[in-house]
């Protein structure tokens, strides 16, 4: 008879932020393993960076750049004696002094690197994904050993033997076959044996062994794709709020929690800026039918937001969301009006200079579209001036009202539409699943809209 399955338990960064909130992570651990049914297989822990560690290694790697060696040395100190304070303060002994060892190591040999590459000026994506990966290892290592001190049994694995991806550095896109057979011969013995293994999530490696990331967010992702390859019953997003909320709380004062919400929902927010889960993490969930659950580390006993493939909940409106700081692109061109090949065209741009595009609206002789990515707009634009006049508009921001059964009630729109009245709109549009529509308005504009829109389809 098999044993039931585990849970993957994933922890941000304000969740593993300092000593106090690893011990936190310690008692919901265990906690968990007390709670599941006899015989069931101990849950799988990934974990992010400590809070603000990732911020602190893109700036080592920008003094790298600019040459600037004994900056970025000194700030490199800064991190590992942050690591080392938690590593005392959480394990004793011989652990704590092995662990120190490990951590110091580590940290040494990145200095080394770092200083060859302010030598030479120079820091490659490459260069940048070795550099930042040190936040996870570390966290992941010091996690593991206050497991071992408080009598879990945990095994520390690095991610970057088990998630493969490709080579496309800072924003890796993961072999998920590669993946679930490293994870079968580096995790489920682990799992097997009765013992938690601990890994760093957004971290991971080519198939030739280089470090690569997942992108800003991605250790959700790689908690999602551990959960799909070793078929667990659950995954836990572990964060700082009670769950999805109806609106930013940074925006909109006093959101209230969602108990439930569909896997479509939660991609639609997640993708349009709800900051509590990374666009790709339900992914890997919905291809195995996983139940995603997030939950706040500060108060354990919530019940939290459950994702599943279809959500339970009276109302129309599931919550809303808000992407900021995007660029509004017009491409106009009167050979576009009865030209079937235009818009392959256009969107052929966008593909060759990889910019995703996330808002769409077009008429007879013009597209409007925007994007939250700017890397490249420069070659974009010269690129679609070859055959259009275009236009930019930056500090814009996407506001989205998201739910399954938007298309239940007509009236939702027109609802919508009152509530911003006088808020001027560049874009309106909704998708073709109607379970979204979108408003595209000046970025000063989004708290006005934001608060309206939640008075009038949440009021307390």
């Amino acid at each position: 008879m098999s044993r039931p399955a585990p849970v993957v338990m994933k922890f941000g960064g304000t969740s593993v932020a300092d000593a106090a909130a690893m011990t936190r992570v310690v008692d919901i651990v265990r906690s968990q393993r007390q709670s599941q049914a006899t015989g069931s297989q101990p849950p799988v822990v990934v974990v992010s960076a400590l809070s603000k560690v990732t911020d602190g290694l893109i700036r080592t790697a920008e003094f790298a750049r600019r040459g600037e060696s004994q900056k970025a040395a000194a700030l490199l100190k800064e991190l590992l004696e942050r690591h080392i304070a938690i590593a005392r303060a959480l394990t004793t002994n011989q652990r704590a002094e092995d662990l120190v060892t490990a951590l110091s190591m580590q940290f040494a040999h990145l200095g080394g690197r770092v200083m060859g590459l302010a030598l030479g000026k120079k820091v490659t994506p490459a260069d940048h994904d070795m550099i930042v990966a040190m936040g996870e290892l570390a966290s992941s290592r010091i996690v593991a050993a206050a497991f071992q001190e408080q009598g879990l049994p945990a095994v520390w694995v690095d991610a970057r033997e088990v998630l493969v991806t490709d080579d496309e550095h800072m924003v890796a896109v993961p072999d998920i076959e590669a993946t679930c057979r490293k994870a079968s011969q580096n995790v489920a013995p682990i799992i097997a044996r009765d013992e938690i293994p601990v890994l760093g999530g957004f971290i991971a490696a080519t198939a030739a062994g280089v470090t690569t990331t997942l992108g800003r967010g991605g250790s959700d992702y790689s908690a999602a794709i551990f959960g799909a390859c070793l078929d667990v019953g659950e995954i836990q997003i572990w964060t700082d709020v009670d769950g999805m909320l109806t609106a930013d709380p940074r925006i909109v004062p006093a959101p209230h929690v969602v108990p439930q919400l569909s896997f479509a929902e939660a991609s639609e927010l997640a993708y349009f800026g709800a900051k509590v889960l990374h666009p790709a993490t339900i992914l890997p969930a919905v291809s195995k039918n996983i139940p995603v659950r997030i939950l706040n580390s500060r108060q354990p006993a919530n019940p939290g937001t459950l994702i599943t493939a279809e959500a339970r909940r009276d109302g129309h409106i599931a919550a809303l969301a808000c992407k900021r700081d995007v660029t509004v692109i017009d491409i106009t061109s009167t050979r576009m009006f009865m030209a079937h090949g235009f818009l392959r065209r256009l969107f052929e741009v966008f593909e060759r200079f990889k910019t995703a595009v996330d808002v769409v609206t077009t008429s007879e002789v013009s597209v409007s579209v925007t994007v939250d990515d700017t890397r490249r707009l420069d070659d974009l634009v010269a690129a679609l001036s070859a055959f259009a006049d275009v236009a930019c508009e930056s500090k814009m921001a996407i506001v989205s009202v998201v739910g399954d059964r938007l298309h239940d009630d007509p009236g939702v729109f027109a609802r919508a539409i009152v509530a911003i009245d006088g808020i001027p709109l560049r874009l309106v549009s909704q998708a073709a699943s109607r379970r979204t529509f979108t408003f595209v308005l000046r970025d000063a504009e989004v708290t006005e809209a934001m608060t309206r829109l939640h008075n009038a389809f949440f009021p307390n």
